[in-house]
């Protein structure tokens, strides 16, 4: 398995990764939408809580992120170079520092949590829905974060099918315990949407269980003693090196949706909960592009490792081809759908006209987001995350920042400017990446001629 993802053919392994992590990707989004769809019964209100929550959630899973990135960058680079010693050392040296941040997130969340909701506008019964929500996601950060590593050592291994199984699992898990929880029934009582979170929080316990078995069966998990597991200075700063841009760039993500909510939501909760659902279909239909994303990372990384720039650049070809189809049809089914989609998630008009306005908007914006992610995902695997992190805050700050005070203000656009100012910036960044990502290949095919 390890040589395979050095030797085999590239459009073999790219469908082999890429497929399952996929399909895995797939399932996690329909439990994000049964999760949406069941707040959307309790009330606009608590389904516009839920979308005022995503940014916040989203600081949880940019330090997963960042924690996995670094941890199958370091792994798969050692695994590529046949250094087995070097990669048990960081793969039980990951496993600790997710548990370290767990603890940060958890306390700093719980505590933090409330004063951003306020500055992001909520006040009375949208706070409190809030609140209820996120309080218990925080509470589990802990599941969260060591799902993440785990899944990172599996996918550093070439092993995509474990966790695509946990995600199947925990959709068809979420069904039964999302309306349970909500609404309470054989002796437990009705927690309303903190039982939304109560059973994402118990999935992903679940979850723990399920992929270190897995990861004790493949052979992919060594023995580990104590004493592996205490924090060693240099192993952490080569994940924090690694990582930490990788989760700022998905943090920046928060704090792009963060401004976008804020614009959003000076036009009203309707907005709000129309762009959250927006979102969450805007997920569905990248959802195979994310499987690509894994498997250029996994790829790029073991293939750093073993100097085979050629198989690099190829990789980022094929995973560009077939994401390229894959957007093409998302695009389309958008476009050909967008009100029936949105009216599968709340059946009040105001939301589901603003919300597809912005379908008809993001759908063209499909593209440059297979463009974006599978050039970072190549950065990442060549252990150079940082232009990640630069185009990040370009994407998701900088330029929102500046373009939707231009369009929504001066122009006088409304509402329709930032869904117009997303498209600019997003294209623009994009093709930033293509150009920056097809001139460092280059040069490492060059270095390497001459070394």
């Amino acid at each position: 398995m390890i040589s395979d993802l050095t030797t085999a053919p590239i459009p073999q392994l790219v469908r082999r990764l890429a497929i399952p992590a996929g399909t895995g990707f797939f399932f996690n989004t329909m439990f994000n939408v049964v999760d949406t769809w069941y707040g959307g019964r309790l009330s606009t209100t608590a389904l516009a809580a839920m979308s005022l929550s995503f940014p916040v959630f989203f600081l949880i899973l940019s330090i997963g992120a960042g924690v996995s990135t670094g941890a199958t960058a370091l792994i798969g680079n050692a695994l590529g170079r046949r250094d087995h010693e070097e990669a048990r050392r960081f793969l039980s040296q990951s496993l600790s520092f997710a548990l370290f941040h767990a603890l940060l997130l958890t306390a700093a969340g719980l505590l933090l949590a409330p004063h951003i909701f306020m500055l992001m506008g909520a006040r009375g019964e949208y706070l409190s829905h809030a609140l209820s929500y996120m309080n218990v996601i925080f509470a589990g950060s802990t599941f969260f974060l060591l799902n993440f590593v785990m899944n990172a050592i599996l996918n550093s291994h070439g092993n995509t099918v474990a966790y695509r199984n946990f995600l199947i699992g925990g959709f068809f898990l979420n069904l039964i315990l999302d309306p349970w929880f909500m609404y309470g029934g054989a002796g437990f009582p009705a927690l309303g949407l903190a039982g939304i979170a109560l059973a994402t929080v118990l999935i992903q316990c679940f979850g723990v269980v399920y992929l270190f078995s897995q990861l004790a069966k493949t052979g992919s998990m060594p023995t580990i003693t104590l004493t592996d597991l205490r924090p060693r200075w240099i192993y952490f700063r080569e994940l924090f090196r690694q990582g930490f841009p990788s989760s700022m760039n998905m943090m920046t993500v928060s704090l792009g949706i963060f401004i976008i909510t804020w614009y959003v939501g000076r036009f009203g909760e309707h907005a709000v909960a129309a762009y959250g659902i927006g979102t969450r279909i805007e997920q569905i239909a990248l959802l195979p592009v994310m499987g690509l994303n894994i498997s250029t990372l996994a790829l790029t990384a073991q293939n750093f490792g073993a100097k085979r720039i050629d198989r690099i650049r190829e990789t980022v070809q094929v995973s560009l081809r077939y994401g390229a189809l894959l957007a093409a049809t998302g695009t389309i089914a958008a476009l050909l759908f967008r009100r029936e989609l949105m009216g599968f998630f709340t059946a009040d008009r105001s939301v589901i006209d603003v919300g597809a306005g912005f379908l008809a908007v993001e759908a063209y914006i499909f593209p440059a987001y297979v463009l974006l992610y599978i050039c970072v995902s190549a950065m990442q695997g060549i252990k150079m995350p940082l232009f990640g992190l630069l185009i990040g805050l370009y994407r998701q700050i900088a330029g929102p920042f500046f373009v939707f005070h231009f369009l929504t203000v001066v122009m006088g656009l409304g509402l329709i400017g930032i869904w117009w100012g997303i498209f600019g910036v997003t294209w623009s960044a994009a093709l930033i990446v293509v150009i920056y990502v097809s001139r460092i290949l280059a040069k490492l095919e060059k270095d390497l001629v001459t070394t």
